[in-house]
């Protein structure tokens, strides 16, 4: 029993926490979403939704208001490799305001369980030259070498939540998300991840097309299907842990070999042309698991050809119904102009 809990999901208009809010109302609690934009593809589950741009302290404080027992920190200014290589100054600021101020606001407000997104950007990227890569414990993020920007930022603000739990007693947990996708997530712009930008590519693809990847797609990463993430999310906010976890597969897969995947799914042949001067980002990454199994009891399972399925399926449609009206214009102009 949730004894009926208020649940404040931060980030709560992007993909994660869209799929969190469902998942957290579906189980019985009380739930307010907060995001500087609304849901792009379907209305909020919560029971209220906020549109606040975190990065100012009297909107946390206002997010946070009114009896708030758990917080799912999930706003971040982030993307895919090209958005997070690009724009290291705006994300770092932003997210560690985002941060910074959250945590203060929840203390301020007598939050009792804070939770922190943090990610696989934050290991040591000497740790990940190799495309077969040893799997990423908690511990290779030290000596510290994240990510620039992005990376860093999340490492300080994992500091910051044990700083406030060893100086205010404030009980913080932190997740460490490793590539996480999915139906209802960005699949264009420039933001999306790697899986949905192939699933797109694939969608817009003939048969027997080509289609184009950064790097020579012998870089590896693992992906986690989102289901499996709220999953994680809910049972680690519910653990006494408060060291950073891994939430990820351990099913390693180069990017060639994810876009043969989607292409399979979509049923059609497909060449791949690389564009060796694309950002790729480390060499190789993977998630170790067997500290999230010990403290859980569980760990991320679903398979990436099924997750993918369904992540292709939706985008596909959703590619379809953009491009109809576009058609019915031509049609119309054309009919117009005999």
């Amino acid at each position: 029993m949730n004894e009926r809990k208020r649940v404040l999901v931060t980030g709560a208009g992007g993909f994660i926490g869209h799929h969190l809010v469902r998942r957290l109302k579906e189980d019985g609690y009380w739930v307010r979403g907060a995001d500087i934009k609304e849901p792009e593809y379907e209305a909020s589950a919560a029971d209220e939704f906020e549109v606040l741009d975190l990065r100012e302290m009297d909107n946390c404080l206002l997010a946070t208001r009114g009896g708030i027992d758990q917080v799912y920190n999930l706003a971040a200014d982030m993307g895919g490799i090209g958005y997070i290589t690009a724009y290291h100054a705006a994300i770092s600021r932003n997210n560690i305001l985002i941060n910074a101020n959250m945590l203060e606001a929840s203390r301020q407000n007598s939050v009792q369980r804070f939770l922190f997104s943090s990610s696989a950007c934050v290991y040591a990227q000497d740790k990940q030259k190799s495309a077969d890569v040893a799997p990423l414990r908690e511990e290779d993020a030290y000596p510290a070498d994240p990510e620039p920007g992005y990376g860093w930022e999340k490492l300080f603000a994992e500091e910051l939540c044990r700083y406030y739990r060893k100086d205010y007693g404030f009980e913080t947990r932190i997740v460490r998300f490793h590539n996480v996708y999915g139906p209802l997530g960005t699949y264009d712009g420039g933001k999306e991840k790697a899986p949905a930008a192939m699933c797109r590519k694939v969608a817009l693809a003939a048969d027997q097309a080509e289609v184009e990847i950064w790097g020579d797609g012998e870089q590896t990463r693992s992906f986690m299907y989102v289901d499996d993430c709220v999953e994680g999310l809910i049972r680690i906010m519910a653990s006494d842990y408060h060291e950073a976890l891994n939430l990820g597969t351990d099913e390693l897969v180069t990017i060639n070999q994810l876009v043969t995947m989607v292409a399979e799914i979509a049923g059609k042949r497909l060449d791949i042309r690389h564009n060796l001067s694309g950002p790729q980002g480390v060499r190789g990454r993977n998630s170790e698991n067997s500290r999230t199994r010990r403290v859980l009891g569980w760990e991320p399972s679903i398979p990436l050809q099924k997750g993918l399925a369904v992540t292709y399926k939706w985008i596909a449609s959703e590619l379809r119904k953009a491009i109809a009206p576009q058609a019915e214009v031509i049609e119309t102009t054309s009919s117009a102009a005999d």
